[in-house]
């Protein structure tokens, strides 16, 4: 079996070298252009010279949860492409979105505030029936964080392209249950993934729909937000303000209106990062499930687009 290698601007040596390892039956090799053909490869944002030159791939697996890059190249109809379930993000982003959440509900950023002015304060302390959660797409990060979520006691709203029954969690699906999923919700968390449908679905008119005072946390793709509307609604009042982890532009440029916004709090696309050792046993788990005829999950339909 041969398994190339295909990052962009990522070193590709560990993974080599730890695939290797893992997998010694196996020749892995980091790809360059006009390299030997290969069954297997894995990838990260590979350029469209890589899918035309290796037109007998079997399977592209995709380092990251979400695969919107990938799809828009030109990819073979019966190429295989698979995504990481989990390989240590769930655990990341239950952390980064329950810190989100409780800072926001417990006003800590009010109090650091206090505290850069010398100011002993306090503030009353808040209902957690009055802060719902909702979580946007139930996927395998979206379900994890719900649950962590629950930890908190924190009424927890779970919306998915198709109906979901979890535990404590109200679930809602399908595009008719969107509004009434929304006006259950104050904190905002949304986990979808970016397709034709759902690109810009943070806007305006969806945003406006969430409880007076809501939050927004947003650590799936910069192309879901508005970025206008978010600013618009959190100057009326509408909203309290924003956590974002992803953007249109990334890096965002340093004349970007949200380092300024006070009630948006920027990090740097740093929410869940792919873990290699996970990584790498989880792929090399899948290649010898197909090597045996098993099915494996993670793999991606492209006409929904995950």
């Amino acid at each position: 079996m041969n398994i190339t290698i295909c990052f962009d601007k990522l070193d590709p040596a560990p993974w080599v070298q730890g695939l290797q390892q893992a997998f010694p039956g196996a020749t892995v090799s980091a790809w360059t252009p006009g390299a030997p053909p290969a069954d297997h490869a894995i990838v990260w944002a590979p350029p469209q010279q890589f899918i035309d030159e290796q037109p007998g791939l079997q399977t592209l697996f995709n380092i990251g949860a979400g695969v919107d890059a990938l799809l828009q190249l030109k990819l073979p109809p019966a190429l295989k492409v698979v995504r990481l379930d989990d390989a240590g993000m769930s655990v990341q982003m239950a952390e980064y979105v329950c810190h989100a959440v409780i800072r926001y509900f417990r006003e800590f950023d009010g109090y650091d505030a206090d505290t850069q002015l010398g100011k002993w304060s306090y503030r009353k302390p808040r209902s957690r029936a009055d802060f719902a959660v909702g979580v946007m797409g139930l996927g395998v990060l979206g379900e994890r964080v719900a649950k962590a979520l629950q930890v908190f006691d924190f009424p927890v709203n779970g919306y998915s392209r198709s109906p979901k029954d979890l535990p404590g969690i109200r679930c809602f699906s399908g595009a008719q249950a969107l509004p009434e999923f929304l006006a259950a919700t104050r904190v905002l968390v949304n986990l979808m993934p970016l397709t034709a449908e759902t690109e810009n679905i943070l806007n305006k008119g969806t945003l406006s729909q969430l409880q007076p005072g809501g939050y927004v946390i947003n650590v799936a793709r910069g192309k879901h937000l508005v970025d206008e509307d978010l600013l618009a609604l959190i100057a009326s009042g509408h909203l309290a303000g924003a956590t974002l982890d992803v953007f249109r532009t990334e890096p965002l440029p340093a004349d970007h209106v949200f380092w300024q916004q006070p009630k948006i709090t920027v990090t740097p696309h740093t929410s869940a990062r792919t873990l290699r050792e996970e990584s790498i046993a989880q792929i090399v788990g899948k290649m010898q499930a197909l090597q045996r005829g098993e099915p494996i999950r993670g793999v991606v339909d492209h006409q929904r687009g995950y």
